[in-house]
């Protein structure tokens, strides 16, 4: 296992604690107590050059690819009247262009392969409108359309490609100030107090929305997903999305 990251601070408009080294070296610490070889690589998914210094090196350290899970992203929320220029771009640039810089710089590595398996993250919010999330929707949106494209192109060189579509998860991404006062907001509902008292309100306010009655699902909820896309099982799955979003995808139309 290959693990890429940027291991650092990403962009000023996050209201977050950025991924550390320490964060690559626990995945690697967990890959190895599995009894699987690890590497660690650190990136920016915006720079395509490093990207492709980080290909050269898996494929010499790993010699070749088999499974692409391209997992990164960022979200910031400001309406859409008042967002920033760094708000749109850097969403777009890290969700969406990042990813893409991943998948041709490593696809064809799979392609040499003559088979192999794409996994790209997207979203709940890439199937529907976000209050003040305009550019992360329009991130996630775009990864489905990157997913179904890239499903034709490489189909004949026996690659599938696949988007996972997580609810909240139980992450910093969702577990913090920004991101509770942005769901009261959806509702309807006052965000004001300490960060005790809006994240409370928000757990209620997440918990009436979802049919599954939880305010999130847990990363061992998506990961299963994740496991069997990269499967053998799903050799004839290809192009399409699955989702674990504790029943949120029911207000999805399509």
């Amino acid at each position: 296992v290959a693990g890429m990251d940027v291991a650092g601070p990403v962009s000023p408009i996050l209201d977050l604690p950025p991924a550390t080294p320490e964060d690559l070296a626990e995945t690697g610490r967990r890959v190895t107590a599995a009894g699987a070889r690890w590497s660690a690589h650190v990136a920016d998914q915006r720079d395509i050059g490093a990207v492709r210094a980080v290909a050269e090196a898996v494929e010499r350290e790993h010699g070749g690819v088999d499974v692409l899970f391209a997992n990164a992203g960022i979200q910031a929320f400001a309406p859409l009247l008042e967002m920033t220029d760094r708000h749109w771009h850097d969403q777009i640039d890290v969700n969406l262009t990042g990813a893409a810089n991943v998948l041709r710089v490593f696809a064809p590595l799979l392609v040499r392969r003559g088979s192999g398996r794409i996994v790209v993250t997207s979203s709940t919010q890439g199937q529907h409108g976000t209050t003040n999330g305009s550019a992360y929707s329009a991130s996630k949106w775009g990864l489905i359309g990157l997913v179904k494209s890239a499903a034709l192109e490489l189909g004949p060189h026996g690659v599938t490609v696949n988007a996972v579509i997580p609810g909240l998860v139980d992450t910093a991404l969702t577990r913090h100030r920004d991101r509770y006062v942005q769901a009261l907001v959806e509702a309807g509902k006052p965000a004001s107090g300490d960060l005790a008292q809006v994240e409370d309100a928000a757990i209620q306010a997440l918990r009436s929305k979802t049919p599954l009655g939880v305010p999130w699902v847990e990363p061992e909820d998506v990961a299963p997903l994740v496991v069997f896309l990269a499967s053998d099982a799903a050799r004839m799955v290809s192009g399409t999305s699955f989702a674990a979003t504790a029943g949120d995808s029911a207000h999805v139309t399509a």
